[in-house]
């Protein structure tokens, strides 16, 4: 029997004659208001993709408090998320950098910590939390995001425009921030680096597609390309619909995206089958807390002859708030009912 990580290496080269692999995405309030159903879950379908941190020799001293729990927590570059519910990540109130010229940008700590971890002992851990999985690198660069955790996102949008020197130099340090992870990480036994923004609205992207090439494209290139140096795969994971920048992820080399395909219409997805591996997912706006068994099975077998052809698919789902525990089940058993030989 093949390993988790043949199976996810053969799906991505379109030569999996196994079951497609598996992963779940959750949220801590799955685990809050589900704990049993999800230990059924994990129990039945284990991961075949899973993330794998490494101990740190230094912590950033900005961390305080729980993101998963009501109040206020502070991240490691010292932006304060205000949570009202336990389980689901907050938002950011008050940014740092509050200059329109980002002059104040050194409120903002870049946590150098991150890098001070040792290939070796990451090497330990990925083989004892995951000898036979595919792992993921244990960070994940959202410049994006990030920008907009620390000047407000509708700040952003206007610098974004007006691109003032200040937060030209700051998206140069923040990347070469990243990079320098995506390098260290790329020297270890991990077999993919990975990394996140939320680009879409439910029908567009969040800023006009030629802004997003001239600023972040070059970004997402640099890491993909610091993975295949290494020999590395690289996923990416975003929201909304992107539909636009898509192609664009394929031509850089892009690996698999996670993104909401019911959001841009399969259909419109089929010309980039076996270009992009799409990394889940199942409808999580309308039919994951909404719909019956019987909509998640029509659901998987489209996503299926849509877009999977001996791979380019993987299962993947999110069990987050308001999601039906017997929905989230379905999905993966469906999966392992149409591909499984």
């Amino acid at each position: 029997m093949k390993t988790s990580r043949q199976i996810v290496y053969d799906t991505l080269a379109g030569k999996n004659k196994e079951r497609a692999p598996r992963q779940l995405w959750t949220l801590a309030w799955a685990w809050h208001h589900h704990p049993d159903e999800m230990k059924k879950l994990v129990a039945d379908f284990p991961d075949d993709v899973v993330g794998v941190g490494a101990p740190l020799k230094k912590t950033s001293p900005r961390v305080k408090g729980d993101p998963n729990e009501i109040g206020e927590y502070t991240d490691d570059f010292g932006c304060t998320f205000t949570n009202v519910q336990r389980g689901v990540i907050g938002e950011v109130k008050c940014p740092l950098v509050q200059a329109d010229d980002w002059s104040d940008a050194d409120k903002a700590h870049i946590p150098a910590e991150w890098l001070s971890f040792d290939i070796g002992e990451a090497n330990a851990a990925l083989e004892k939390h995951a000898p036979d999985k595919f792992r993921l690198a244990g960070f994940c660069a959202r410049p994006f995001e990030q920008l907009q955790f620390i000047r407000g996102t509708e700040n952003l949008y206007v610098d974004l425009m007006d691109m003032p020197p200040g937060l030209r130099a700051f998206m140069n340090k923040l990347h070469t921030f990243y990079c320098d992870l995506c390098e260290k990480w790329a020297q270890t036994d991990a077999d993919c680096l990975f990394f996140m923004d939320d680009w879409g609205t439910q029908r567009s992207l969040l800023i006009n597609p030629a802004l997003w090439r001239e600023l972040f494209k070059p970004m997402y290139k640099d890491y993909i390309d610091i993975a295949k140096k290494h020999g590395k795969k690289a996923f990416m994971h975003s929201d909304g619909y992107t539909l636009d920048i898509l192609p664009d992820l394929a031509e850089l080399g892009l690996d698999a995206v996670n993104a909401q395909i019911f959001c841009m219409g399969l259909d419109n997805l089929k010309p980039l089958r076996g270009k992009l591996t799409f990394w889940g997912e199942i409808d999580r706006q309308w039919l994951l807390p909404r719909g019956t068994a019987d909509d998640i099975r029509k659901a998987v077998r489209q996503v299926r002859d849509a877009l999977y052809d001996d791979g380019y698919c993987i299962a993947q789902c999110e069990f987050g708030a308001g999601a039906k525990p017997e929905n989230v089940y379905t999905v993966f058993q469906a999966w392992d009912e149409i591909t499984g030989r």
